[in-house]
This record gives structure tokens, sequence and C-alpha cells, in this order.
């Protein structure tokens, strides 16, 4: 054979080589552009401009009680703390599955001892070896198996902060639920209070000859339904007190004083734009980092199919006593390299590639389905947001009829103008739209809060010194 031909065989032969090696590493399927190449509306469907999203959407809650109840929470809440736990467990693990790309360095001592039949005699056989065994990374199995611990870990990170984003948004919540019902109960014993004034009224001009029996068990029944329902207001009012102290970390006991009242919120929400979305929402970050994960997990169990090229090697002393290994004895040595390729395994490996495929898949739709999910929660609070503010403004507007038209009743009652089921009626409405009114400042709160961390808005515990009189 010519040196020619030679040359061009060794040519083609490290092109092939060089050829096959590549395409060994290059199997992952999630390109760095992916997220650029989801279609995002340019704005909000309700969006009229662009604001920036806010940073530290608590400071609107400055000097208040809940950023004390926000700061406990985050250092002693038990679900929180778990997600930590996996953190600490994943990073062990990162180590683990590093350490394959590094050698490894043991040290044995073997003993033993032999029959020899030719002499009729034992011989005593002990060694002290050194031992090293390293694996070559030819084909990037191995740090795909690293990149896919880390970024597990990236993932459980990312999860983290949405699980903090989501605890401070719940204590927020569960705080002003708590005073939503704290001024329930104060607008029902307003309402007892009335009825037992109205029940005297009633009972004394049925004394009088003035009123009708009928009049006076309406009035009685009334009074027993008032404080029927400030019973279970009352019920409600602690249930929720204990949310809170469960969401702290205290023991829910109901005995957490809540003393502030419900703002009413009428300034405009700064909504960025969607494509923002991707990149600052924790749990979309989460989802995200879990996807690239089962990409290097694809590629991890595709290269497990190439061979493995190791290095291994031994030194040491060796002795008939064990006393005189530490003294020298004999020194031995052995190196060797082995290149081991799988050949047959029931098709073991190539079912494991291709249910990785399959998981790549399904993480890829389960990543775009909490992506438009996203978008689904941010089109709804901005819904959310106007739809309230429309209802307050008109419950507003019916309490204050309400209102006169329960004082207007009871005096045409007292006059005989009207019977005394008007004046129930008329009572009914006005406590009817009070509450509504109550419960919608809360529900706009609420939204509001929600809207925040649909949009990842971040939070920063401020006037974290204040006085733990504060949560007592």
């Amino acid at each position: 054979m010519s040196n020619r031909l030679k040359s061009r065989l060794r040519l083609t032969f490290q092109i092939g080589l060089y050829t096959f090696l590549v395409g060994c590493n290059t199997t992952n399927t999630i390109t760095t552009d992916y997220r650029a190449d989801i279609a995002t509306p340019s704005m909000w469907q309700a969006q009229d401009e662009y604001l920036a999203i806010r940073e530290n959407w608590l400071s609107e809650l400055e000097g208040t009680q809940v950023l004390s109840l926000i700061e406990k929470a985050l250092i002693n809440n038990r679900s929180l703390k778990q997600k930590a736990l996996d953190i600490a467990v994943a990073k062990q693990q990162l180590v683990i599955t590093g350490s394959d790309l590094w050698p490894t360095l043991d040290l044995s001592l073997n003993s033993n001892r032999r029959y020899m039949p030719s002499s009729d005699n034992y011989a005593n056989g002990n060694g002290l070896d050194l031992n090293l065994s390293y694996e070559f990374d030819v084909w990037g199995k191995l740090s795909a198996k690293e990149r896919n611990a880390n970024l597990n870990v990236m993932a459980l990170e990312a999860e983290y902060l949405s699980q903090k984003q989501t605890l401070v948004a719940n204590v927020v919540k569960a705080w002003f639920a708590v005073i939503e019902a704290n001024n329930q109960v104060a607008l029902l014993n307003e309402r007892l209070v009335l009825a037992q004034q109205n029940l005297d009224i009633i009972e004394s001009g049925y004394r009088q000859g003035l009123n009708s029996a009928l009049d006076v068990y309406l009035t009685r029944n009334e009074f027993n339904n008032e404080k029927s329902r400030l019973a279970a207001q009352q019920t409600t009012q602690i249930e929720r007190i204990r949310e809170l102290e469960l969401l702290i970390g205290d023991y829910p006991a109901g005995l957490l004083s809540v003393t502030a009242e419900l703002p009413l919120l009428q300034s405009d929400i700064p909504l960025g734009m969607p494509s923002e979305l991707i990149t600052r929402k924790p749990s979309l970050i989460a989802s995200w980092y879990a996807l690239l994960a089962k990409d290097a997990a694809l590629a991890f169990a595709h290269k497990q199919r190439f061979p493995s090229l190791k290095l291994t090697g031994s030194v040491g002393p060796d002795s008939n006593e064990i006393s005189d290994l530490l003294a020298g004895g004999n020194i031995a040595w052995s190196i060797a390299g082995s290149l081991t390729a799988p050949l047959f395994n029931a098709g073991r490996l190539k079912a494991n590639e291709e249910k990785a495929l399959l998981e790549l898949n399904k993480q890829e739709i389960s990543y775009l389905d909490n992506l438009y999910t996203a978008f689904q929660g941010v089109e709804n609070g901005i819904s959310k947001e106007r739809n309230l503010q429309q209802r307050y403004d008109s419950t507003l507007l019916a309490a204050d009829n309400a209102k006169l038209a329960e004082t207007l009743s009871f005096e045409q009652y007292q006059k005989g103008l009207v019977s005394y089921t008007t004046v129930l009626d008329a009572q009914k409405r006005s406590f009817d739209a009070q509450s509504s009114l109550i419960s919608i400042k809360n529900l706009l709160i609420a939204n509001r809060v929600n809207l925040h961390v649909a949009l990842g808005g971040d939070f920063k515990v401020i006037n974290s010194k204040e006085s733990a009189n504060a949560v007592q």
C-alpha cells in the first residue's frame, strides 16, 4: 500500500472519528434561544400603557404589623424549611455526581494464606496498595450527568424563591383576611345592638297597644338571627387568626392580635410586558431549569451507549509478614487502560434513552403549559382588578342609599305608614351592602397581591427592626 493511500485512509479515519465524537457530544435538543422563539403578545390585553414592574411591592405596607409577621414566617415556616433542605440534599447529590469527573484514590490492605501442595506448606501473602482509577470523559457523558444534577439544584433554588414569594403573599392575604373578619364582627355587633334597640321599642309599643304581636315575633326573630350571624362570624374570625399563626410558624391558638383597617387600593399596578414574565417569574424559571435538566438527562442516556475509557493503576509493597509492609518490602506497581463497550443488554440502554426523550417531551409540554397558565393568571388578575373596582363603586352607592332607606323606613313605621316587614327588609339591605363593601375591599387587596406574585414581582422586608410586641 502506497504512503499516499495510507495518508488518505488516515485522514478519512480522523475525519470520521471527529464526526463521530461531535455527534456524540451534540445531543442536546433544547437550544439557548428556545424561549426567545415563544410567541408572546407585546402588551397585556387590558393594558393601556407600559409601566415597569415594581421590584418591591411590600413597600406599600411600610410601617404595618404585617412586615414583622412576614419576617417571622420566612424564619419559622415549616414548608419553607423543607424546601431549603431539599436544596441542601440536591447540592450534596451534585457533589456526588461531580466526583465522577475526578480520579479516585484508595488505600487497600490485603492479606491471604495459601496452601502449597508441592511443598506441603502454607505461604502468607500481604500487600499494601495505593489504587488509582480514572474514567476519561471522552463523550461528555459524565459532564452531561453533572449538568443534569446542577440544573436540578438551580430548579430547586428557583422553586424555593417562588415558594418564598407565595408565602409572603399568603401572609399578607391572611393578615388582611383577619382584618376583614374583625370588621365584619364589628359590623354584626352594631347590627345586634340595633336589633336589641328595635326589640325594646317594639315590645314597649306592644305593651302600650301600639304594635301587634306579629311585629314582636318578627323583631325577636331578627334579633336572634343577628346573634347567630355574629357567632358564625366569630368562628370565621378565629379560624383566620389560626391560619395566620400557622403560616408564621406559631401554635394555632387563635390569640394573635391584629388591629388595622382595610385600605382602599386605587392606584394602577405596573404590569410590564408579557415577554418579561418568562425570565423574571421564579416558578417559570424553575420549570425552565427542569426542562434543561431533562435535556441533559437525555444526553447522558444517549452517551451511556458508547464505550468507556478507564485508566487504573496501583503501587505498593508486598511481603510475607504484615510488619514488613511499612518497612518498604518489595515495591510493585501496575498501570492499565481499558475500553469497555456495551454489546448486549436486552435493549436496556436504548429503552433508557427513549424514556429520557419521552420525559423531555413531557417536560417541554409542562413548561409551555406553565407559561400560558402564568399568562392567564396575569390576564385574569387585570380583569378582576377592574371589575372589583366597579363593584366597589356601585356597592358604595348602594350602601349609602340603603342606610338612608333603613332610617326612613323605621321612622315611617313608627308613624304607622309602613309595616315592620318593610323595616326588616330595609335593614337587611343596608347590612348586606355594608358587609359587601368590607368583603370587596379585601378582595381588591387579595387580587392585587396575587397579581404582584403572578407578575413575578419581588419583595424586600423593610422595617425589620420593628418591635417584637407587634406580633404578640
